[in-house]
């Protein structure tokens, strides 16, 4: 039996439940992919229901504001995914008139999808024979062909590629690329993979040659890079804060958060303050100036951990303060999210 038939064989008495496998339709698939891009299925699963009941077509999401689609995936990460969904949806909207691109090359067109993507929306959607390939494929074919190319290298990516396109059911790709992505998600697992009862356990290379934690192989990381983030929480008599919208290009685009002041390293409390009695906000007024958390929490992101210390700062009043109850409305990065969540004077 060939490598297509015994994956889609296992994958028809396997296959979890999900809303998304339910379809054809390219919003709904096109929505599921984006949110599972860099998360799991249970983390993603509550997101993309609450984005399927909020937004149930592409021209709901098109009429909702960048704040709202923001806030409503507050919490999910890689923020500029939802940026580039809802600037997709008002693409495919005014441009397009409602209808997604039917094939892979037309797909690749739209902001925030790529091969993967392209790929999953095309063959489900369309029963385009485009081959998927994500960290599961990069994990199952590695594993099973013994390759010792670099998933994350040129060479690589290309060399999955093309093996993936020579292995997949032209006659049905929407079930062999679900079913080769569900098999590294639940079978072909990072840790721990269920190799004793793997249909693919007399052939694979990597479980004969006893090599399975050591592929796929990847390039190291780039270094991480620390930065030192001071944030002041204001409380003024009247119970206003301030929150601030993030600018730029850099992480948590249009997303708010508290004042912000960056260091090269952790300040003790008389260091910061000098530092806090020069902010334009702060600047000639009486405030008084208190280290939230003793020690920094530190934000892991991809490339950069953010030591992050909060400061409480009480001043009389604040100008185009935010009452404490509104704060919650507000699409702010999970770091600032969680301490609002914890912070006692913003609770009813």
């Amino acid at each position: 039996m060939s490598f297509s038939n015994i994956l889609i064989n296992w994958y028809s008495s396997n296959k979890r439940d999900l809303p998304w496998r339910k379809t054809k339709n390219p919003y709904f698939i096109w929505l599921s992919e984006i949110i599972l891009q860099q998360t799991q299925v249970k983390q993603g699963l509550p997101y993309y229901e609450a984005f399927v009941t909020e937004f149930p077509t592409v021209f709901h999401l098109a009429k909702a504001s960048e704040s709202e689609v923001l806030k409503l995936w507050q919490g999910l990460g890689y923020y500029s995914r939802a940026r580039n969904l809802h600037f997709t949806a008002k693409y495919i909207v005014n441009e397009l008139n409602g209808e997604f691109p039917n094939t892979y090359k037309g797909l690749l067109q739209l902001k925030g999808v790529g091969d993967y993507t392209a790929s999953a929306i095309a063959s489900i959607c369309y029963e385009e024979a485009t081959a998927v390939v994500d960290g599961n494929v990069y994990r199952v074919l590695g594993r099973y062909f013994g390759i010792e190319t670099p998933i994350n290298s040129t060479n690589g990516i290309k060399e999955f590629k093309t093996l993936a396109q020579e292995l997949i059911d032209e006659k049905d790709p929407a079930t062999f690329n679900q079913a080769i992505m569900e098999f590294g998600a639940t079978q072909c697992r990072p840790k721990n993979p269920d190799c004793m009862f793997c249909p693919f356990q007399d052939s694979c290379v990597a479980y004969n040659k006893g090599t399975i934690d050591k592929l796929p192989v990847k390039l190291k990381k780039t270094k991480v890079k620390q930065r030192y983030f001071n944030f002041l929480v204001f409380l003024s008599e009247d119970k206003h804060t301030i929150l601030e919208k993030r600018e730029g290009k850099g992480i948590w685009q249009n997303l708010y958060q508290f004042p912000l002041i960056e260091t090269e390293q952790h300040l003790d409390y008389d260091a910061f303050l000098k530092l806090a009695k020069a902010h334009p906000i702060l600047k000639n007024k009486t405030f008084e100036l208190h280290q939230y958390n003793n020690v920094p929490k530190v934000h892991k992101l991809s490339h950069q951990h953010l030591n992050t210390t909060f400061w409480t700062v009480s001043v009389e009043s604040v100008e185009n303060g935010i009452p404490f109850e509104k704060i919650t409305e507000y699409p702010v990065p999970i770091l600032i999210g969680k301490f609002i969540e914890g912070f006692e004077e913003f609770k009813d």
